[in-house]
């Protein structure tokens, strides 16, 4: 059977729960069509780039599926029926990933980088006391307009 990785975003205002009974509904479905979820991952709220149907977030959720096409069908109509489901995609694989995939493993690697208290390569750190203004040269204002005020008429 072919094999595919199947994300689907439900809407923002849906609870885990329901995000996970979703999953737990779609993967009987793919069941009852002669077909196995391999790998089912739940991603959690995430900002979305642009606003899908007035939402600016969306649950996402991985499928990695084992299945027939006539289940795959099946399983889009019915996600493009369901309110909750704002967007899905469906792609065929070669293979299926072993592991986490990449989106949890960002998720890890943020985790441990906040628990060490590192806020990334843009974290300039304690910048200290700089000492007074007039240690650190002159200010853009401290310059004397090179043409005299705008009142002024030039002739």
């Amino acid at each position: 059977m072919p094999l595919y990785e199947h994300v689907f975003l439900a809407r923002q205002d849906v609870s885990t729960q329901a995000v996970d009974a979703l999953i737990e509904q779609f993967k009987t479905l793919i069941e009852t069509h002669g077909g196995k979820v391999a790998k089912i991952e739940n991603w959690g709220l995430k900002t979305l780039a642009y606003r899908v149907k007035k939402n600016r977030k969306a649950h996402y959720a991985l499928l990695n599926i084992d299945a027939p096409a006539p289940a795959l069908a099946e399983l889009e109509r019915q996600e493009g029926i369901n309110e909750d489901v704002l967007r899905f995609i469906t792609i065929k694989v070669d293979e299926l990933e072993e592991g986490p995939s990449a989106m949890l493993q960002k998720r890890d690697r943020d985790e441990r980088r906040d628990e060490r208290g590192d806020r990334g390569p843009r974290d300039r750190g304690d910048r200290g006391d700089r000492g007074p203004r007039r240690d650190r040269g002159p200010r853009r204002d401290d310059f004397a307009p090179a043409y005299g005020s705008l009142d002024e008429e030039i002739d």
